[in-house]
């Protein structure tokens, strides 16, 4: 990470950036000779990695796979709460499930802000989205929208056919691969599946109808994978912010989603005005713009977090468990059998109503989270006010805190065999219980917990579960000729991918 921010500086370096490094190194050396402030004093207490560098402070410890890197240095001056200097932001990264409760339960009124954020401020009109936006009553009122109106159990299952229409798709088109005996990018199609589901969701037919789901599809790309994701300067150095090096891109990125928006709303306006109304989200919002006082660019804010919440998510959790099922084969025979006995044989597919049973399906998909968190740092959270007792730590306020959930859910000292692929372990009636991805389990927190919990884990487990089912019940799976192996290594962003596209030849069960 130390070499992503030299070279950035380097790459946008203008008189006024290189005389801004100057100036933070004299800052610095200012620093040093000041009396500390309580909140240096406090941060001078929590264990932290000795080899601190001048102005990039701890960033050159951070490898290209962050939430890696932090789990390692945790290892050695943790393990609980660890600070970490991040260019000029003090951040807090959190590495135990005792920590983790403390900050998302015990403390959770006092983290449950955001940090400011430069890129998100642009992308989301403001912050003005649930994810990202800083704990008030406007956030309050914008989760309410989202919760009682958007991703209730009752809205869920009311895009049921939605889905299943768009498993039916999915499909034809591994039969067309299986009767040429080619292969399938699983990867793209997981992407695209969980792309066009959000999208029938959100905005009903009108994005399949002229051809708009890809675009979706690249501006959540960009969104996660070069402005969001990875590596900012901005985050660390908030003063570069008014160099608007990486803002100035968010905005053109911003132009385009208004674009595609503000034309979707218009027409959604239009519509109701003609008496036509689909219970879409974006009908579903107008409906409610009044009553809750939102502008059209809370309602844009919004619409892009549906995207977010509910198309990656998605992707990433049954890539992985996908990988993970043919690397490890009596896994995928155990779960192949469970499927086609719930379901019985020669039905054109698996409903919601089958999947009730599945019991080692669900296993698969918790463990699948458990070992590959698709936000394995998550948003980070916020202190609005001093903490005394984060594990006999104090955090002092206005600091960044950073939870490793990806660390957590592969902790030896909580986790037999943490590091392999085991559905079985969710199959004991205790750990069921207990592990409900309802954020009750600080060792499993896929979607986080407390107040800044992701609202989006129904909709997001009906989609995981009905394809992945359907793909198990109608195909047997194979390397295609050639491959001795899939691999795990993973790229790093808002997200952690898969670096190589999941190729696999399907063969159609005769069985069933």
């Amino acid at each position: 990470m130390a070499q992503q921010v030299l070279a950035q500086l380097y790459e946008h370096a203008t008189p006024q950036s290189l005389a801004l490094v100057v100036l933070l190194l004299f800052l610095a050396a200012v620093r040093l000779a000041t009396p500390r402030s309580r909140a240096e004093k406090l941060l001078s207490k929590l264990p932290s990695p000795p080899f601190r560098l001048p102005v990039i402070g701890h960033l050159h410890l951070v490898g290209p796979l962050p939430h890696r890197s932090l789990r390692d240095l945790a290892g050695q001056h943790g393990p609980d709460v660890m600070l970490l200097r991040l260019g000029a932001v003090p951040t807090v990264v959190i590495s135990s499930p005792r920590a983790a409760k403390a900050v998302l339960r015990t403390h959770d009124h006092v983290f449950a802000s955001r940090p400011p954020s430069a890129v998100s401020d642009v992308l989301f009109y403001g912050s003005t989205d649930v994810g990202f936006a800083p704990y008030g009553e406007y956030w309050r009122q914008a989760r309410k929208v989202v919760t009682t109106h958007l991703l209730t159990v009752r809205k869920v299952r009311s895009s049921r056919v939605a889905r299943e229409q768009e498993v039916r798709l999915a499909l034809a088109r591994v039969r067309a691969a299986a009767a040429a005996r080619a292969a399938v990018d699983l990867s793209e199609l997981f992407s695209c599946f969980a792309n066009d589901v959000v999208c029938q969701a959100v905005t009903g037919r009108l994005p399949r109808e002229q051809g708009r789901n890809k675009l979706f599809h690249d501006l959540l790309e960009t969104n996660n994978t070069k402005l969001l994701g990875g590596f900012n300067l901005e985050e660390y150095f908030p003063s570069l912010a008014r160099l608007s090096v990486v803002s100035s891109e968010a905005a053109k990125h911003r132009k385009r989603w208004d674009d595609l928006l503000d034309g979707l709303i218009d027409k959604h306006v239009r519509k109701t005005a003609n008496g036509e109304h689909e219970e879409d989200f974006i009908d579903v919002l107008l409906s409610v713009q009044e009553e809750y006082s939102l502008t059209r660019d809370n309602i844009k804010a919004i619409l892009i977090d549906m995207f977010e919440a509910g198309t990656d998510t998605t992707y990433i959790s049954l890539d992985f468990a996908m990988a993970e099922l043919m690397r490890n084969p009596k896994a995928m025979a155990k779960l192949q059998a469970e499927v086609r006995r719930c379901t019985g044989k020669g039905k054109e597919m698996v409903t919601e109503e089958d999947l009730s049973t599945m019991r080692y399906l669900k296993a698969v998909m918790k463990e699948s989270m458990r070992l590959h968190p698709p936000a394995s740092l998550m948003i980070p959270h916020f202190s609005m006010a001093e903490c005394d007792d984060v594990e006999g730590h104090t955090i002092p306020s206005g600091i960044r805190v950073l939870l490793n959930v990806w660390a957590l859910g592969r902790d030896p000292t909580c986790w037999e065999s943490a590091e392999e692929f085991m559905p079985e372990r969710f199959m004991e009636e205790a750990m069921d219980a207990d592990s409900d991805l309802q954020g009750n389990d600080f060792r499993l927190l896929p979607f986080g917990s407390g107040r800044r919990m992701c609202p989006a884990i129904k909709f997001t487990t009906a989609t995981f579960e009905i394809i992945l089912a359907n793909l198990i019940y109608h195909f047997n799976w194979e390397l295609p000729p050639g491959t001795t192996g899939i691999g795990m290594t993973e790229t790093y962003g808002i997200n952690v991918y898969r670096k190589e596209k999941l190729l696999l030849v399907p063969c159609i069960a005769q069985d069933v």
